[in-house]
């Protein structure tokens, strides 16, 4: 039995992340992610994918995020026709934000040729909410801690990553005729003093890991969030102005509510309105009351008066005249919309509204890829390209790096401790070069660990004949 990868994605990037791992004939895809941030990097998602989709045997999901999932229509429009395998949230957090991004992006076409800022006569979608809605027959739900057998040959078991409702990482426990073989899949790792989620499971053992380094060579602040949330909250209120919050509906709006729920009932910050405009968020949060054993909250969110996500400041706004309401509210609130790295949604015509108005405050509360408006704006820059126009940036801008939901240096080290038995070779992966370079060298120089940070397209023979 022969086993081989190759990096279709989140190699030297946070995103796009798609692992093609091929034992014998059989191929099976960890992960299956758009690209976002720099052009030449959501370029990748138009071009024709590296293998025929037909050829695809499995897809395997480590959680629902985009930069994981978000290819999905478009491979199944090219002719992926077999299992999707992921947790029972990821599965029902993929059909959320799989629509909401076709929706998005039949939206963003007809607006740039409305607008004629499109180079093209007329800009098409990359997929359509009929094409996300073609995913979900093929989606099959595991739980954790159970072994699923792909072949008699091949068994996944899915264990608790922390990050996300549902995040998985997974080993793959390969038996050829001579030997067996482990590979693991560290997906995206949480925090391990995350209010909400349980930490990520330690594992004792890998032939081959797959290790993310978003945070590979940072470390987040060392002050308590909601101290630091607080604080930029009381200021903006100070000033009259309103805290814009872009957030991903998925796992970080949830864990701002209940920071804010918590500064609110200790009133150390006013209880000002908090209105969350995003239906994706609405709908997630939704899902935390479906799966209590996903997560900590259970009791609370049993109990009205406790419940961080019903509360009498908390107003969630659906629909599109909702939102756009929201620019006349001049001062005293919080809006948290989507989306988090300020690349597409309605958090745009929020932007829009209070990036000019130097009272408000824009508040960063995870991490912002390369070449995204978020990260530009973090950056520095004076002005924001929206709808083709250049606004002015006159906000002030803040970033909590505290609130995210990626493990940092100290938080992935502290996971590799888990393994008694060093992995044979180490593959750095999901995070920028620099992150990654810096992560495989800590890790040789402490652990003693082989490691590799590999090349876009990159393939390895991992065993022969095993």
């Amino acid at each position: 039995m022969n086993v081989r990868i190759k990096f279709l994605g989140g190699a030297q990037t946070v995103t796009g992340s798609r692992y093609l791992l091929e034992i014998d004939d059989k191929k099976i895809l960890v992960d299956c992610g758009l690209f976002q941030g720099l052009r030449e990097l959501r370029r990748r998602n138009w071009d024709n994918f590296p293998i025929p989709a037909s050829q695809i045997d499995w897809i395997i999901l480590t959680h629902a995020h985009i930069d994981h999932s978000g290819y999905l229509p478009k491979l199944v429009k090219e002719g992926f026709s077999g299992k999707i395998i992921a947790t029972a949230p990821t599965i029902e957090l993929v059909k959320i934000l799989l629509v909401d991004a076709g929706k998005l992006q039949e939206e963003e076409a007809d607006f740039a040729q409305k607008k004629g800022y499109s180079k093209h006569e007329k800009p098409l979608p990359l997929y359509t909410v009929d094409d996300a809605e073609k995913v979900f027959p093929l989606l099959e739900a595991i739980s954790f801690d159970q072994e699923y057998p792909i072949t008699p040959n091949v068994i996944v078991t899915a264990y608790n990553a922390g990050h996300i409702l549902g995040a998985a990482l997974l080993k793959f426990k390969i038996k050829g005729d001579r030997q067996e073989k482990k590979l693991v899949f560290s997906g995206d790792l949480g925090r391990y003093h995350d209010p909400i989620l349980n930490p990520p499971l330690e594992l004792p053992s890998a032939d081959i890991l797959f290790i993310e380094s978003t945070y590979g060579n940072r470390l987040h602040e060392t002050h308590s969030p909601e101290e630091i949330l607080e604080s930029i909250i009381k200021e903006c209120y100070q000033k009259g102005g309103v805290a814009l919050i872009p957030a991903f509906a998925v796992g970080r709006t949830q864990l701002l509510l209940y920071y804010l729920f918590q500064l609110q009932e200790r009133e150390r910050i006013p209880n000002i309105p908090i209105y969350v405009d995003s239906p994706m968020a609405i709908d997630v949060t939704r899902l935390y009351q479906a799966f209590p054993s996903y997560h900590r909250l259970g009791p609370a969110l049993q109990e009205d008066g406790d419940n961080p996500f019903s509360h009498k400041t908390l107003h969630y706004y659906q629909s599109q005249d909702a939102s756009i309401s929201l620019n006349e509210v001049n001062g005293d609130a919080i809006i948290i919309s989507a989306s988090g790295m300020a690349t597409g949604g309605r958090v745009l015509h929020h932007l829009y509204n209070r990036l000019p108005n130097e009272r408000d405050s824009i508040i960063f509360v995870g991490f912002q890829a390369m070449g995204t408006r978020g990260r530009k704006l973090l950056d520095g820059d004076k002005t924001c390209r929206m709808y083709g126009l250049d606004i002015p940036v006159k906000a002030s801008i803040h970033y909590i790096n505290g609130l995210s939901a990626h493990a940092d240096q100290n938080e992935l080290m502290k996971w590799t401790m888990g393994f008694t038995h060093k992995p044979k070779l180490t593959f750095l992966i999901h995070g920028e070069k620099n992150a990654s370079l810096e992560l495989a060298k800590l890790l040789k120089e402490k652990r003693g660990w082989n490691t590799v940070v590999p090349d876009y397209l990159e393939s390895f023979e991992l065993f022969q004949n095993i």
